[in-house]
């Protein structure tokens, strides 16, 4: 049914049969024309600068399925869809498929409970594709199993996605103990909880670590949601979850051919305030060069973030076996190692990272096909 009509200095009002409620400002009426948007690359090419903020129309029509729109007399007027513009009005952000509530988790997920999907069908059918993406994307974390013997197979799986994201270690890794290491991943030491790379402008989006072996005496992979610690830190220390929101810390990470520095808050938060990014990696944290003053409180705060992140309750333990792919949200999901045994078995991962641009852009093609 048709909306009723109001009229302003600034703007008109569209009041539905079903009490939904939509002012448009004129200028943004103007703004949104769909006559300035490319009929077939739909970027904006209507220019702003070309009329005044406070204009008003000549007329203004409801029609039976259209709000007609005419700035000067004479001219085409604008038209508007009745059904998109009650779905765009103002103050209504637009839908998003990829925008999907994540799921927090502690230890009580446990292995068992990590979301599990199949190599062949995620690359064979559009619908598995779409299932992982957001299973993946809801917990930060799942696995895919029955991978070919083969790096390239992790890969195909990985551009199944979208583009791969090259770093300084290149466009993917080998995660293997080697006698001349530039990062802790290359030992057979112990890797507490961090997420990588936290010294790049943008650190990665989504990690994949695919097992092509993993016979030696310990090794188990490690995980915990940085989303359910820090919003537990939210709850029960303020002051603490304030500090790590606002300041900003240095990392660097740095070898004979880079030198990569960049500048994080612990925890990030979105426009609503939800909890968007973890940045924690104690080991290519730089000298802190905090004022004096903020020195004591920072470090109370950021040792109790770490303390948590060790915490039994919140993480989870399992170990990969051969063909088995472990993908995660790296700027949420903390990762780690169990020190393993180089001597009494071989341990190799091939790694790759697909931004999470690319993973959302994915989802939301997807979205409309499968429509």
């Amino acid at each position: 049914m048709q909306p009723t009509l109001s009229t302003g200095a600034d703007g008109l009002e569209l009041r539905w049969p079903d009490g939904t409620v939509g002012d448009f400002p004129y200028i943004w009426l103007r703004d949104t024309d769909p006559s300035g948007f490319h009929p077939q690359t739909g970027e904006r090419i209507f220019d702003l600068t070309k009329v005044p903020l406070d204009l008003v129309p000549h007329e203004i029509k409801v029609m039976q399925d259209a709000l007609l729109v005419t700035w000067t007399a004479g001219a085409t007027p604008s038209r508007f869809d009745l059904d998109w513009i009650k779905a765009h009005r103002p103050g209504q952000a637009r839908h998003d498929p990829a925008e999907l509530v994540p799921v927090a988790w502690k230890a009580d997920l446990g292995k068992d409970g990590v979301p599990r999907h199949d190599a062949d069908r995620v690359l064979d059918s559009d619908a598995a594709l779409a299932a992982w993406l957001r299973d993946t994307k809801r917990y930060g974390l799942s696995i895919v199993t029955g991978l070919a013997n083969s790096t390239e197979a992790g890969i195909a799986l990985a551009r199944r996605v979208g583009h791969l994201r090259e770093t300084n270690f290149g466009l993917t890794f080998e995660v293997v103990s080697r006698p001349d290491p530039n990062n802790l991943a290359y030992t057979s030491d112990a890797l507490p909880l961090h997420t990588d790379l936290t010294n790049q402008e943008l650190p990665p989006g989504y990690q994949f670590l695919h097992c092509l072996a993993n016979e030696a005496e310990g090794g188990g992979s490690t995980f915990c949601d940085g989303v359910a610690v820090a919003e537990d830190l939210r709850a029960g220390d303020p002051d603490a979850f304030a500090l790590l929101t606002t300041l900003s810390v240095p990392f660097r990470f740095q070898d004979r051919h880079t030198d990569i520095r960049s500048r994080k808050t612990i925890i990030t938060l979105d426009g609503r305030g939800a909890v968007c990014e973890i940045c924690f990696n104690a080991h290519l944290a730089d000298i802190v060069d905090l004022a004096p003053a903020t020195l004591k409180p920072f470090y109370r705060a950021y040792q109790r973030f770490m303390a948590m992140t060790r915490d039994p309750a919140y993480g989870i333990a399992l170990k990969l076996t051969g063909g088995e792919m472990v993908v995660f949200d790296n700027r949420r999901v903390l990762h780690g190692r169990e020190a393993f045994d180089p001597s009494t078995g071989f341990r190799h991962l091939h790694g790759c990272y697909v931004d999470r641009g690319e993973w959302d852009s994915r989802l939301r093609v997807l979205d409309r096909s499968l429509d």
